[in-house]
């Protein structure tokens, strides 16, 4: 029976909602799934995340494949309010590098779980490998929100193995794919990112690979003079670009455009997945990339050391919950309470030059600026008293000169 030999699953399962992106792995599953469960609906969730597709479309491809129904939510929004502008104000990328992209997981699974109840499916399905993230970002906020939903994943259970194997089974049933074996690239795209992964870029030995970039220009065809433009922000989020007040997902729209013209925003690099593996992937993020810098610089003119460095101690543990898909955590709610404390203040406006990859700072300014030349000056001021420096730093250096004093005979031999 090769890749789809029938009936290996006797659960008695009647409708399952799937979350459905149109890609190769969840193009092939609503076939799959009505091979190997009696009588089974199909209840496809396509949630629209900005990711430039013809979402119409793919409702269309699953209609056309045998889903019962397709549900199309438009969530843009939501995600860029409720997901990345808190990530924006944290300040987190994963193992310092990762722009966390997946963090739409746990809300696709939300969804998820809307229409599942919503048509009293027993189940829920996702794409996700036995290999990936994505399985663990998807079932650990399933099983936090709806725990009474039973779970199928495909790629844990079927007998197929690789890409170029569910290739192989969408040909023999007539589903139409935008993959081929010679580029078998397995894609994530919403507003924030575009993510690629697989094929050559298996090797970290190779480098990227020509025409691999869908939403960023080459740095040898970017412009040949530098852009400056301008973000606004209140309270920790973007509110304006170039003066203009925007909606946020109008603005990232913009912004990616903008900053992805002059190649601003490629990461190739290798991450720890949770599963404790490798992968290498090469990511495209522009406007995310300005957005963080805009962010850092801001928070460096407002924010008091003490508060700013245990944010930054604290990034770490964000990026972590946000990569592994803990969403809908206490230990989340718990950070975000605090980050949000530490925004109040995070208000004013950064300009900064776009060129060639590079965001350069350019100035800015924020009603809330604790820099304050009277006292940073290197010229004459009337406001700092050179004097008092000396018994700070008899203070400050006095646990270290009774170490002296004490180890005095070892640190001569040193």
């Amino acid at each position: 029976m090769g890749l789809h030999e029938k009936k290996i699953m006797p659960q008695k399962i009647k409708k399952i909602a799937l979350a459905y992106s149109g890609g190769l792995d969840t193009s092939v599953m609503i076939p799959w799934l009505k091979e190997n469960y009696d009588q089974l609906e199909v209840v496809a969730v396509i949630v629209d995340l900005g990711q430039a597709e013809d979402i119409e479309a793919i409702k269309e491809k699953a209609l056309r494949h045998a889903a019962s129904k397709a549900y199309i939510i438009d969530a843009k929004e939501e995600f860029v309010t409720r997901y990345l502008w808190p990530l924006v104000k944290s300040g987190a990328l994963y193992e310092e590098q990762y722009v966390l992209g997946t963090i739409s997981r746990p809300l696709i699974a939300q969804k998820l779980v809307e229409v599942a109840r919503q048509e009293r499916a027993d189940a829920v399905a996702h794409g996700a490998t036995g290999k990936g993230n994505d399985q663990v970002r998807f079932e650990y906020t399933i099983k936090a929100l709806a725990p009474e939903l039973r779970i199928v994943a495909p790629w844990r259970i079927w007998k197929i193995k690789s890409r170029q194997d569910a290739i192989t089974y969408a040909k023999t049933h007539g589903i139409d794919i935008a993959v081929t074996p010679k580029a078998p690239y397995s894609r994530d795209h919403n507003i924030w990112y575009i993510s690629h992964e697989g094929g050559v870029l298996e090797d970290p030995a190779l480098a990227q690979p020509e025409g691999l970039l869908l939403m960023t220009t080459p740095l040898a065809q970017t412009p040949n003079e530098p852009e400056t433009i301008s973000i606004d922000f209140e309270s920790g989020v973007p509110i304006a670009l170039n003066k203009k007040k925007m909606n946020p997902v109008a603005l990232l729209k913009e912004l990616n455009q903008l900053a992805g013209k002059h190649g601003i925003g490629v990461a190739d690099l290798v991450e720890n997945r949770l599963i404790g593996m490798k992968i290498r992937g090469i990511y495209e993020a522009p406007a995310a990339a300005v957005i963080y810098k805009a962010h850092c610089m801001l928070e460096s003119l407002c924010l008091d050391r003490n508060i700013l460095h245990l944010k930054q101690s604290l990034q770490q543990a964000y990026a972590n919950i946000a990569y592994e898909g803990r969403w809908f955590s206490q230990s989340r709610e718990a950070l975000d309470a605090f980050i949000t404390v530490t925004q109040k203040h995070v208000t004013g406006s950064v300009k900064l030059k776009l060129f060639k990859g590079n965001i350069i700072p350019s100035g800015m300014t924020s009603p809330f600026s604790l820099y304050h030349p009277d006292f940073a000056t290197f010229e004459a001021d009337e406001v700092y008293n050179h004097a008092d420096a000396e018994g700070f730093i008899n203070l400050f250096s006095l646990s270290a000169k009774i170490y002296g004093l004490t180890h005095q005979e070892n640190n001569n031999e040193k």
